[in-house]
């Protein structure tokens, strides 16, 4: 095993469990109540992943599927999900997302005096520390959810861009899926945020659970590699149907219309129409977000035509040459695949199966 691969397994999954660590930390000390520190069990889950992976895939990453970054997933949002339900009983001041982390002067003198008589330098940098940690638990708690939802989704594309690979996925694809992520990542925010954030919505308890069950479903896009790989296809009898021929060809394309579509902008679209039609909230980002996501989706209606067309004269073309053979899959397989079949068929004709060969010899 590598050392750096083995360094990239282990520090990314230890950041991903301090990350949930410090949201089970809020989640308590915005409830007060201790019990919510069971929520740290789920960690062990990831724990579990990173040996099993150490042992059998020696740290590397496993095909179209990254069980960390699944994992990540189920340690964080229950605790972004208890914020964001105890979000409205507690607001900053008077100016929105301000932190309220003045830390004064005369509590830093203070630490530094009692240092200063007592144990010298290390004392100080541990007197400094107590006084650095209890002034972040005074930051608003507006704030502490919104940096946690930020540092969340940026620490999932980090961390895949850490995580080590597996041999099916290329470099080429690793760079392309990460700045995918990154463009999602921020579509998904921006959802959460600007949604969560209207008045209107705080004060009904049925629309916070909705979006953010929208958002948790637009999050399980994240763990897939299937948008920059191509399924293989095989010359068999189910790989010629027309299903399989074109998801065989276009499987990355229709993973990336179907993710739009179904899981981001498709129920995107869905929740901001709902807030318009049904509830009468109406402001300018809402509004340009909701034209935004019927632009996307109608693009991504127009690029399945597009895709299901050139498939289409594609097939026709190939039908008119007679060639039997999946689009996806060069010409020369083709010819060799039909040769075969005529030297199968020349020996065939040349030496007859024997129980015909046998027959008149029985009856002599």
């Amino acid at each position: 095993m590598e050392l750096i691969v083995l360094l990239n397994a282990l520090v990314t999954r230890l950041l991903f469990v301090l990350h949930s660590l410090i949201g089970v930390w809020r989640v308590t000390a915005v409830k007060k109540e201790p019990k919510y520190w069971l929520l740290a069990l789920l960690n062990l889950l990831l724990c579990l992943e990173t040996g099993l992976t150490l042992k059998f895939k020696q740290g590397r990453g496993y095909k179209w599927f990254s069980p960390a970054i699944f994992l990540y997933l189920i340690c964080t949002v229950p605790s972004l999900w208890l914020l964001e339900i105890h979000h409205g009983t507690q607001y900053c001041g008077n100016e929105p997302g301000a932190v309220q982390m003045n830390v004064s002067n005369q509590d830093f003198n203070q630490s530094r005096d009692t240092s200063h008589g007592s144990e010298g330098t290390g004392h100080h940098i541990i007197q400094t520390a107590k006084v650095f940690v209890n002034h972040l638990s005074t930051i608003c708690e507006t704030v502490w959810t919104l940096a946690l939802h930020q540092t969340f989704l940026l620490l999932l594309v980090v961390g895949r861009w850490l995580l080590p690979i597996g041999v099916e996925i290329t470099r080429d694809q690793l760079s392309q899926l990460l700045l995918m992520f990154v463009g999602t990542a921020a579509d998904i925010l921006e959802f959460a945020s600007e949604t969560l954030d209207i008045e209107d919505v705080r004060k009904n308890y049925a629309l916070i659970n909705a979006i953010l069950a929208v958002w948790t479903w637009s999050m399980l896009q994240f763990p897939l590699d299937l948008a920059v790989q191509h399924i293989g296809c095989k010359p068999t009898a189910s790989t010629r149907r027309i299903p399989s021929l074109l998801l065989c060809r276009y499987s990355a394309e229709l993973w990336n219309i179907g993710v739009s579509l179904f899981i981001q902008d498709g129920p995107f679209f869905i929740v901001r129409s709902i807030l318009m039609g049904h509830y009468r909230i109406f402001n300018q980002m809402l509004v340009f977000f909701t034209a935004k996501n019927i632009l996307v989706v109608t693009l991504q209606l127009y690029r399945l035509a597009v895709i299901t067309l050139d498939f289409r004269a594609t097939i026709l073309q190939k039908s008119r040459k007679e060639v039997s053979c999946c689009p996806c899959e060069p010409y020369e397989a083709s010819t060799h695949a039909t040769a075969d079949q005529d030297t199968e068929m020349k020996e065939f004709v040349a030496f007859p199966p024997k129980e015909q060969s046998q027959a008149p010899s029985e009856d002599q």
